[in-house]
């Protein structure tokens, strides 16, 4: 798990007991994570490292709420970090209902060091991939918003399946100013064929 290209992944943890916090913090650091520690729910929902984290480490029984409460308001506020949960209580209900809402892995106090860390390494994965694909979404919006109106326009017609004639018979268009457009379309969007397009035009309308 060591090795990483750009700077190591955050690890984030929360657990109300202070020796959960520390043996965490000292297992994680140990491989090259970097490690952040919250006592309660309010200091990672104020705290700043959500946003960049890779990972949330999260006891399922905290003293005022549970951890899978936790886990709904980071789903509430759009906030996808892979979450590891742990107890001290094997209760399958709530680990049903933890997986069910995306968690990783959900591991039974005590757990083995390794075991914490094949959870951690395999939601920092999830992460990477989600990043990954936030990114291309990202860039294809980019491309997207140098098309101007009418391009725009065409391209949607286009992912629908129609073809030239047909395009230019609804917009009132010759088809020679509309292969003009959809060529440059294909150009902006960087794609080279109609189903790179439908793709594209699929993943636009995927958009939060």
């Amino acid at each position: 798990m060591t090795g990483f290209a750009h700077e190591a992944p955050l690890v984030l943890v929360l657990d109300d007991e202070a020796p959960v916090r520390t043996a965490l913090d000292s297992l994680l650091r140990s491989v090259g994570f970097r490690v952040a520690c919250f006592a309660s729910p309010e200091e990672l929902l104020h705290g700043d490292q959500l946003a960049s984290a890779s990972c949330l480490v999260l006891d399922i029984r905290l003293q005022m709420t549970s951890g899978l409460d936790v886990q709904a308001q980071l789903a509430e506020a759009g906030l996808g970090i892979p979450v590891v949960f742990m107890t001290g209580h094997g209760d399958i209900p709530m680990s049903v209902r933890a997986m069910k809402a995306g968690a990783v892995d959900f591991l039974t106090k005590p757990f083995r060091d390794q075991d914490m860390l094949d959870a951690v390494g395999a939601a920092i994965e999830r992460d990477r991939g989600r990043r990954a694909g936030e990114q291309r979404v990202a860039e294809v919006a980019g491309r997207y918003e140098t098309l101007t109106p009418r391009e725009r326009q065409i391209m949607a017609l286009v992912a629908t399946g129609l073809m030239n004639k047909e395009i230019a018979g609804q917009l009132g268009l010759s088809e020679i100013t509309v292969k003009i457009h959809r060529g440059q379309v294909m150009r902006k969007m960087a794609v080279r064929s109609v189903a790179d397009l439908v793709r594209i035009a699929d993943t636009l309308d995927g958009r939060p």
